[in-house]
């Protein structure tokens, strides 16, 4: 992750991924950082710019004079941004109201969104006099009585004592309450149901069926009034969905954007393995070989590898032990180079076989050893 270096007319941000990868912006909810998206960062990053942003008053960003609480004004901040980053086009995801800056955006200034994820969101959110009494309560008292509710708000009640959960209503315990006040009457005065015909961007709603905040018939006029939109209802989530259920909402988010297990896979597996390996291997295929090179692109690499439980250096790991145990020699000198891309050091690899030795036994790590140091002095030479 790079930290943003940020002008003061900027909101506090982080950009993942290359610079040269298209612009993916993820916008968090009332009460949130942009830690409300580190689950999908991670693997959103191996094929786009991700830039997170968080809202006035919230995590990194100073409330500041907020002279326009409007959502529009969030949304130029958004744009500010973006310019900022050099991103004249970019894909769009949020939840609650950062997907109701993104709602915005769409509709205002179609030219800048290729993409459109709407996470827990509405077009309106609900009563008015509701938001202006919040913030009325927030400016006198401060933010602790939301933090209090905030999980009951938020999520699910077998997810409310996870570490995840209690990061995030630290969040809102840490929100400057002007800053809060200002996001409240933005969503007081929000209302695009008129206007979500004019949204031409491919468009991907997504649900909580537990969500008390913005319950799935939000969702479903979001879906039913933008053109062509997809609507996707997650079990088992509430308001904060991108932390309840990491994984469906990261493969909603690359599905959406374009991205399938095989694209996916071969990305991960030209990254790991290399592109002279992975040419080689697909020249080399067969009429009755081509099946099963399909089968783990789509399925080791583009299912497995992919996930975002265990980061990369983690599956080498995991990867050469199996191999050590089953002796497949020609495929441990694969991934102890593999290994090596992944960001293990000799001396890490090491440790590995010396490991191995003790669960699967002598004669497998000490052909191994002589394999891995075959490897690595290959690549020291080649270095």
């Amino acid at each position: 992750m790079t930290p943003s270096s940020t002008p003061s007319s900027l909101p506090h941000h982080a950009v993942d991924g290359r610079a040269d990868a298209p612009t993916l912006v993820l916008g968090p909810s009332l009460g949130t950082s942009l830690r409300l998206w580190d689950a999908q960062v991670p693997e959103l990053a191996r094929s786009h710019r991700v830039v997170r942003y968080d809202l006035p008053g919230h995590g990194g960003s100073p409330a500041g004079p907020v002279a326009e609480p409007t959502v529009a004004a969030l949304a130029g901040g958004v744009l500010r941004l973006a310019d900022h980053l050099g991103a004249e086009r970019f894909a769009y995801a949020g939840d609650s109201l950062g997907g109701a800056v993104g709602t915005w955006l769409a509709v205002h200034h179609p030219e800048r969104v290729t993409s459109l994820t709407l996470v827990c969101t509405a077009a309106r959110f609900g009563d008015p006099q509701g938001w202006h009494e919040r913030a009325a309560r927030v400016r006198a008292e401060g933010v602790g009585f939301l933090a209090e509710s905030a999980p009951a708000r938020w999520f699910t009640e077998d997810f409310r004592g996870s570490d995840t959960a209690r990061a995030l209503v630290e969040d809102q315990r840490a929100a400057d309450p002007a800053g809060y006040a200002a996001c409240c009457e933005a969503l007081a005065a929000f209302d695009l149901r008129a206007e979500l015909h004019r949204i031409g961007a491919p468009t991907l709603v997504i649900a909580g069926r537990e969500d008390r905040a913005t319950p799935p018939p939000d969702a479903r006029l979001l879906a039913d009034g933008i053109p062509g939109a997809t609507l996707l209802e997650l079990p088992r989530a509430a308001h904060l969905a991108p932390a309840e259920q990491p994984v469906p909402v990261l493969r909603a988010i690359r599905e959406h954007l374009g991205a399938t297990p095989y694209t996916d896979g071969m990305a991960v597996r030209r990254a790991v393995l290399g592109d002279a390996h992975v040419d080689r291997a697909t020249a080399a295929a067969t009429p009755f070989t081509a099946p099963f090179q399909d089968l783990i692109t789509r399925y080791a690499w583009g299912e497995i590898w992919t996930r975002p439980g265990l980061d990369r250096r983690t599956r080498s790991c995991v990867t050469l032990t199996a191999l050590v145990a089953l002796g497949h020699h020609d495929e441990l000198a694969m991934h102890v180079r593999a290994a090596r891309t992944n960001g293990l050091t000799p001396e890490e690899i090491q440790e590995v076989l010396l490991q191995s030795a003790i669960y699967c036994g002598v004669p497998a790590a000490n052909t191994a050893f002589a394999i891995a140091a075959r490897v690595l002095a290959a690549l020291d030479a080649e270095a």
